[in-house]
Protein backbone atom coordinates (compact mmCIF):
# COMPACT_ATOMS: atom_id res chain seq x y z
CA UNK A 1 0.00 0.00 0.00
CA UNK A 2 1.14 3.22 -1.11
CA UNK A 3 2.03 6.00 1.52
CA UNK A 4 1.02 9.17 1.67
CA UNK A 5 2.04 12.39 3.61
CA UNK A 6 0.05 15.05 4.32
CA UNK A 7 0.97 18.96 5.10
CA UNK A 8 1.57 19.61 8.87
CA UNK A 9 -1.48 22.60 8.60
CA UNK A 10 -4.65 22.11 7.35
CA UNK A 11 -6.01 23.68 4.21
CA UNK A 12 -9.32 23.96 4.98
CA UNK A 13 -11.14 23.62 8.69
CA UNK A 14 -14.44 23.19 8.53
CA UNK A 15 -17.22 22.00 11.10
CA UNK A 16 -16.89 18.46 11.06
CA UNK A 17 -13.93 18.02 8.98
CA UNK A 18 -10.04 19.33 8.29
CA UNK A 19 -8.86 19.21 4.86
CA UNK A 20 -4.92 18.87 4.38
CA UNK A 21 -2.63 19.22 0.94
CA UNK A 22 -0.75 15.73 0.60
CA UNK A 23 2.87 16.12 -0.28
CA UNK A 24 4.19 15.79 -3.74
CA UNK A 25 0.37 15.03 -5.06
CA UNK A 26 -1.18 17.93 -6.08
CA UNK A 27 -4.60 16.29 -7.28
CA UNK A 28 -5.29 14.49 -3.82
CA UNK A 29 -5.80 15.59 -0.78
CA UNK A 30 -6.46 13.83 3.00
CA UNK A 31 -10.05 14.92 4.73
CA UNK A 32 -9.52 14.31 8.44
CA UNK A 33 -13.50 13.55 10.48
CA UNK A 34 -13.72 15.90 13.58
CA UNK A 35 -15.54 14.54 16.57
CA UNK A 36 -17.83 17.65 16.84
CA UNK A 37 -21.19 17.65 16.59
CA UNK A 38 -22.97 20.83 15.74
CA UNK A 39 -26.76 22.87 15.28
CA UNK A 40 -28.14 25.83 14.15
CA UNK A 41 -25.79 26.37 11.90
CA UNK A 42 -23.03 25.70 14.40
CA UNK A 43 -24.35 28.29 16.88
CA UNK A 44 -24.28 25.17 18.99
CA UNK A 45 -21.21 22.98 19.17
CA UNK A 46 -20.42 19.29 21.24
CA UNK A 47 -17.80 16.99 21.27
CA UNK A 48 -18.28 13.05 21.00
CA UNK A 49 -15.28 11.44 21.22
CA UNK A 50 -15.26 8.58 18.72
CA UNK A 51 -17.99 10.29 16.10
CA UNK A 52 -15.03 11.22 13.69
CA UNK A 53 -14.20 7.30 12.59
CA UNK A 54 -17.95 6.83 12.55
CA UNK A 55 -18.49 9.39 10.17
CA UNK A 56 -15.60 8.17 8.47
CA UNK A 57 -16.41 4.74 7.81
CA UNK A 58 -19.74 4.95 7.30
CA UNK A 59 -19.30 7.81 4.38
CA UNK A 60 -16.05 5.72 2.62
CA UNK A 61 -18.58 2.52 3.05
CA UNK A 62 -21.32 4.09 1.15
CA UNK A 63 -18.81 6.28 -1.51
CA UNK A 64 -17.88 2.38 -1.81
CA UNK A 65 -21.38 1.06 -2.78
CA UNK A 66 -21.59 4.14 -5.43
CA UNK A 67 -18.39 3.51 -6.88
CA UNK A 68 -19.74 -0.05 -8.07
CA UNK A 69 -23.02 1.25 -9.60
CA UNK A 70 -20.65 3.52 -11.40
CA UNK A 71 -21.49 7.09 -9.59
CA UNK A 72 -18.09 8.95 -9.38
CA UNK A 73 -16.93 10.55 -6.28
CA UNK A 74 -14.05 12.05 -4.68
CA UNK A 75 -13.08 8.64 -2.69
CA UNK A 76 -9.75 7.46 -3.40
CA UNK A 77 -8.68 5.37 0.05
CA UNK A 78 -9.59 4.99 3.41
CA UNK A 79 -6.00 5.58 5.38
CA UNK A 80 -7.05 5.35 9.23
CA UNK A 81 -10.09 5.18 10.99
CA UNK A 82 -10.86 9.14 11.11
CA UNK A 83 -8.84 10.14 7.58
CA UNK A 84 -9.48 9.48 3.73
CA UNK A 85 -7.13 9.75 0.86
CA UNK A 86 -9.55 11.89 -1.91
CA UNK A 87 -9.45 13.45 -5.22
CA UNK A 88 -9.11 17.33 -5.34
CA UNK A 89 -12.15 19.34 -6.79
CA UNK A 90 -13.15 22.92 -7.17
CA UNK A 91 -15.81 22.27 -4.73
CA UNK A 92 -19.73 23.68 -6.05
CA UNK A 93 -21.22 26.42 -4.11
CA UNK A 94 -23.93 24.21 -4.02
CA UNK A 95 -25.78 21.56 -1.83
CA UNK A 96 -28.36 19.28 -3.10
CA UNK A 97 -30.94 17.59 -1.04
CA UNK A 98 -32.80 14.81 -1.95
CA UNK A 99 -36.27 14.08 -0.07
CA UNK A 100 -38.17 10.64 -0.06
CA UNK A 101 -39.91 11.49 2.92
CA UNK A 102 -41.41 14.89 4.27
CA UNK A 103 -39.87 15.95 7.47
CA UNK A 104 -37.84 18.88 9.00
CA UNK A 105 -37.86 22.19 7.15
CA UNK A 106 -39.71 20.66 4.14
CA UNK A 107 -42.94 20.59 6.52
CA UNK A 108 -42.31 24.43 7.76
CA UNK A 109 -42.11 25.64 3.84
CA UNK A 110 -45.42 23.43 2.89
CA UNK A 111 -48.75 21.67 3.98
CA UNK A 112 -46.96 18.28 4.13
CA UNK A 113 -47.38 16.36 7.06
CA UNK A 114 -44.26 15.37 8.58
CA UNK A 115 -43.54 11.59 8.25
CA UNK A 116 -45.34 11.59 4.70
CA UNK A 117 -43.31 9.60 2.12
CA UNK A 118 -43.38 11.50 -1.26
CA UNK A 119 -45.37 10.25 -4.11
CA UNK A 120 -41.62 10.58 -5.89
CA UNK A 121 -37.81 11.44 -4.45
CA UNK A 122 -37.82 15.22 -4.30
CA UNK A 123 -34.70 17.16 -5.60
CA UNK A 124 -33.96 20.77 -3.79
CA UNK A 125 -30.81 23.12 -4.54
CA UNK A 126 -29.32 25.02 -1.74
CA UNK A 127 -26.83 27.91 -2.31
CA UNK A 128 -23.57 27.10 0.01
CA UNK A 129 -23.20 29.76 2.21
CA UNK A 130 -23.20 29.99 5.87
CA UNK A 131 -23.31 34.44 5.74
CA UNK A 132 -26.88 33.64 4.24
CA UNK A 133 -27.54 30.34 6.00
CA UNK A 134 -27.33 27.80 2.66
CA UNK A 135 -30.57 29.27 0.81
CA UNK A 136 -33.22 27.40 -1.45
CA UNK A 137 -32.11 28.57 -4.57
CA UNK A 138 -33.65 27.69 -8.37
CA UNK A 139 -32.08 27.13 -12.08
CA UNK A 140 -31.99 30.70 -12.87
CA UNK A 141 -30.69 31.55 -8.95
CA UNK A 142 -27.98 29.13 -9.75
CA UNK A 143 -27.13 30.57 -12.75
CA UNK A 144 -27.16 33.70 -11.63
CA UNK A 145 -24.88 33.29 -8.86
CA UNK A 146 -22.35 31.44 -11.48
CA UNK A 147 -22.46 27.78 -9.13
CA UNK A 148 -22.65 25.94 -12.28
CA UNK A 149 -21.07 26.67 -16.26
CA UNK A 150 -24.88 26.23 -17.99
CA UNK A 151 -27.91 24.70 -17.47
CA UNK A 152 -27.57 21.14 -18.45
CA UNK A 153 -24.68 21.27 -15.84
CA UNK A 154 -27.63 21.75 -13.10
CA UNK A 155 -29.78 18.70 -14.76
CA UNK A 156 -26.52 16.57 -14.62
CA UNK A 157 -25.93 17.68 -11.15
CA UNK A 158 -29.54 16.52 -10.20
CA UNK A 159 -29.65 13.19 -12.02
CA UNK A 160 -26.60 11.91 -10.57
CA UNK A 161 -28.61 12.88 -7.20
CA UNK A 162 -31.63 10.57 -8.26
CA UNK A 163 -29.19 7.93 -9.20
CA UNK A 164 -27.34 7.98 -5.68
CA UNK A 165 -30.57 8.05 -3.93
CA UNK A 166 -32.07 4.98 -6.11
CA UNK A 167 -28.03 3.10 -5.07
CA UNK A 168 -28.89 4.15 -1.31
CA UNK A 169 -32.09 3.74 -0.86
CA UNK A 170 -31.96 -0.04 -1.74
CA UNK A 171 -29.19 -0.48 0.19
CA UNK A 172 -30.65 1.03 3.21
CA UNK A 173 -33.58 -0.87 2.83
CA UNK A 174 -31.95 -4.58 2.80
CA UNK A 175 -30.56 -3.81 6.82
CA UNK A 176 -33.71 -2.26 7.67
CA UNK A 177 -32.91 1.64 7.48
CA UNK A 178 -35.35 4.10 5.69
CA UNK A 179 -33.05 7.00 4.35
CA UNK A 180 -35.27 9.63 5.08
CA UNK A 181 -33.32 12.49 3.14
CA UNK A 182 -29.74 13.31 2.53
CA UNK A 183 -27.63 16.12 1.38
CA UNK A 184 -24.73 15.99 -1.29
CA UNK A 185 -22.17 18.33 -2.67
CA UNK A 186 -20.47 18.36 -5.69
CA UNK A 187 -16.82 19.16 -6.94
CA UNK A 188 -15.14 19.83 -10.67
CA UNK A 189 -12.10 17.98 -11.26
CA UNK A 190 -10.12 19.64 -13.73
CA UNK A 191 -11.02 17.77 -16.56
CA UNK A 192 -14.36 19.57 -15.80
CA UNK A 193 -16.08 16.50 -14.87
CA UNK A 194 -18.30 16.59 -11.94
CA UNK A 195 -18.10 14.27 -9.36
CA UNK A 196 -19.77 13.42 -5.54
CA UNK A 197 -17.56 14.71 -2.52
CA UNK A 198 -17.93 15.68 1.47
CA UNK A 199 -19.45 12.71 2.99
CA UNK A 200 -22.46 10.43 3.40
CA UNK A 201 -23.34 9.76 6.80
CA UNK A 202 -25.45 10.37 9.74
CA UNK A 203 -24.48 14.21 10.01
CA UNK A 204 -25.18 14.66 6.29
CA UNK A 205 -28.71 12.18 6.24
CA UNK A 206 -31.77 11.72 7.85
CA UNK A 207 -32.15 7.55 8.83
CA UNK A 208 -34.91 5.89 10.30
CA UNK A 209 -35.56 2.20 11.85
CA UNK A 210 -37.70 0.58 9.54
CA UNK A 211 -39.58 -0.93 12.10
CA UNK A 212 -39.76 1.71 14.86
CA UNK A 213 -39.43 4.99 12.99
CA UNK A 214 -36.77 5.68 15.18
CA UNK A 215 -34.12 8.07 14.20
CA UNK A 216 -30.85 7.29 13.74
CA UNK A 217 -28.68 10.33 12.81
CA UNK A 218 -27.49 13.86 13.28
CA UNK A 219 -31.38 14.56 14.67
CA UNK A 220 -30.94 12.58 18.36
CA UNK A 221 -28.37 15.74 18.73
CA UNK A 222 -30.98 18.52 17.01
CA UNK A 223 -34.03 17.33 19.46
CA UNK A 224 -31.43 17.37 22.84
CA UNK A 225 -31.02 13.78 22.84
CA UNK A 226 -27.89 13.91 24.34
CA UNK A 227 -24.56 13.16 22.88
CA UNK A 228 -24.40 9.28 24.09
CA UNK A 229 -27.66 8.51 22.38
CA UNK A 230 -26.28 10.61 19.51
CA UNK A 231 -22.54 8.40 19.62
CA UNK A 232 -24.95 5.21 19.80
CA UNK A 233 -27.70 6.02 16.72
CA UNK A 234 -24.45 6.59 15.02
CA UNK A 235 -22.63 3.29 15.95
CA UNK A 236 -25.94 1.36 15.33
CA UNK A 237 -25.43 2.81 11.41
CA UNK A 238 -21.99 1.46 11.12
CA UNK A 239 -23.11 -1.71 13.13
CA UNK A 240 -25.54 -2.51 10.38
CA UNK A 241 -23.59 -1.23 7.43
CA UNK A 242 -20.81 -3.89 8.20
CA UNK A 243 -22.97 -6.10 9.71
CA UNK A 244 -21.50 -7.47 12.86
CA UNK A 245 -21.03 -5.78 16.08
CA UNK A 246 -17.97 -3.36 16.24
Amino acid sequence: MDTYQKAPQPLYEGKASRLYEVVDQPNLLIIERKDDVTKLDGEVRDHIEGKGAYTNRISNQLFRQLGKHGIPTHFVQELTDRETLIQRTSPLLLEVIVRNYATGSLCKRLPIKDGTLLRAPLVELDYKDDEYHDPLINHDHALELGVVNNEDELYGIEELARSVNTVLWNFFKKIGIILVDFKLEFGRLPNDKIIVIDEISPDTCRFWDAKTKRSLDKDVFRTGMGIDATFAAYREVFDRLTAKPE
